[in-house]
């Protein structure tokens, strides 16, 4: 099948490439001239474990092409998938600036029948908003599909490729069959592709996306309740994750969600219940809590040095707003890194693949360091933002060499309290008790 992807983010990228290893003739479109330019010499602009193979070797293989011409892009193709950016706005709702441009440049250009899928996260009725501007112009058949994507960075592929369910929102039976025969390849071992009407398909994305957020956001409560009790988070999320009916994952405390998905997808879901009349209060709360969560570290951090803080260096470990990417929207380490440079603290950070990212957006407010602990050298604390696997069995004496004290604020819990404790580390973490030596 020839298939065109619209917009090479991170979706779109992972879209394009996963279908062209399907067997599938994908066209990539971008207006962004260098950007085609370096995946048209083969370079990929995104770091997420093993897309790069898939790209190169699809490339090579004739099946991943690139254009800035999206007419060229959309000529033959079958279907085209819409994975444009919906940034939030000013009000919280999605911006569907982007999407409903290249509606409006689709329906003057189709002469033939098209599928065209909603693969970005939008709101509520774009099914609907995009068949109408497409409509406008166009004289030939064509339908509009939902078809939210369920990505998680860092195992964007594997989701991609043996995806848990493929959502489909389309009232068209030719749409359906075209969809059907499209994603079989990825279902063989028998996992659902559920169709719905659009409406349904566009709101299941932010539904899945906000329950997510608000089980991290309950735990994080859970932690900051299990500090002032005397109890610990780490027994509590295993108490409660062998419930079935709770399951064991995202029950993990920390310092907040982040990235691209949950702080946008969260703030829009409570816009269109704003819209619709409805007081979505649990998401108000959700947003609420996780914005202080944020910055529950600085708060351990001011009472321990007693917010005697101006001139103190921090040690930063980690900056992407998860492991494995290097994506830094909405990253924690980014709010902490702000509230320590206007209390007068300098601040050096390692992370594996997000120091360019933050270099572009913060130039030399701060200093990076070639591995972990070149960091540490006459730093006065640690904290630890992002749980990097390079991060979770560190030489802990050549820790304590370098650092003026051997103190750790670590939000992401990766260390036993009782090991911490015997390597006569100080060592605060999230709904445990501080551990001193």
């Amino acid at each position: 099948m020839k298939i065109a992807v619209v917009g090479t983010g991170y979706v779109g990228l992972v879209t394009g490439t996963c279908f062209a290893e399907t067997g599938n003739h994908v066209t990539c479109v971008d207006i962004d001239v260098k950007k085609v330019e370096r995946m048209q010499r083969g370079e990929i602009p995104i770091y997420e474990p093993h897309l790069d193979v898939l790209f190169e070797r699809n490339i090579k293989q004739g099946r991943l092409s690139f254009t800035t011409d999206l007419a060229e892009g959309i000529k033959d193709a079958s279907v085209i998938f819409l994975a444009l950016p919906t940034p939030p706005g000013e009000d919280g709702s999605a911006d569907l600036k982007y999407v409903l441009q290249v509606a409006e440049q689709l329906g003057q250009l189709i002469t033939s029948y098209k599928v065209i899928v909603n693969k970005s996260t939008v709101p509520v009725g774009t099914a609907e908003k995009v068949r109408n501007v497409v409509a406008k112009n166009c004289k030939s058949d064509f339908d509009v599909v939902s078809n939210p994507e369920f990505l998680r960075e860092g195992f964007a592929v594997d989701d991609f490729m043996k995806p848990d369910r493929v959502v489909i929102g389309t009232n068209s039976e030719r749409a359906r069959e075209l969809m059907s025969e499209l994603y079989a390849p990825f279902v063989r071992q028998g996992n659902p592709i559920f169709f719905m009407d659009e409406r349904s398909s566009e709101l299941t994305k932010y539904a899945a996306n906000a329950f997510l957020a608000m089980k991290i956001t309950f735990m994080n409560e859970i932690g900051n309740l299990c500090e002032k009790v005397g109890a610990n988070v780490d027994a509590v999320r295993i108490g409660i994750g062998s419930d079935d009916r709770i399951g064991k994952r995202f029950l993990f405390a920390g310092i907040g969600y982040g990235g691209s998905c949950f702080p946008k997808d969260v703030q829009a879901l409570d816009k269109i219940a704003e819209d619709a009349g409805y007081d979505f209060r649990i998401l108000q709360s959700v947003m609420s809590v996780n914005e202080k969560q944020k910055l529950v570290l600085i708060d351990k951090i001011s009472a321990h040095f007693k917010n005697e803080l101006h001139g103190k260096k921090a040690a930063i470990w980690g900056l992407a707003f998860k492991p494995d990417t290097d994506d830094i929207r909405e990253a924690p380490a980014l709010y902490m890194i702000d509230a320590l440079l206007k209390a007068g603290v300098s601040v050096a950070a390692y992370d594996p693949e997000a120091m360019e990212n933050v270099r572009k957006s913060l130039g030399d407010k701060i200093t990076f360091g070639h591995d972990p602990y070149e960091t540490l050298e006459g730093a006065d604390f640690l904290i630890i933002a992002t749980e990097w696997s390079v991060f979770r069995t560190p030489e802990f004496d050549r820790m304590q060499t370098l650092m003026k004290q051997p103190l750790i604020f670590d939000g992401r819990n990766l260390y036993d309290l009782q090991r911490i404790k015997e390597k006569g580390f100080t060592y605060y973490s999230i709904g445990r008790d501080v551990v001193t030596p």
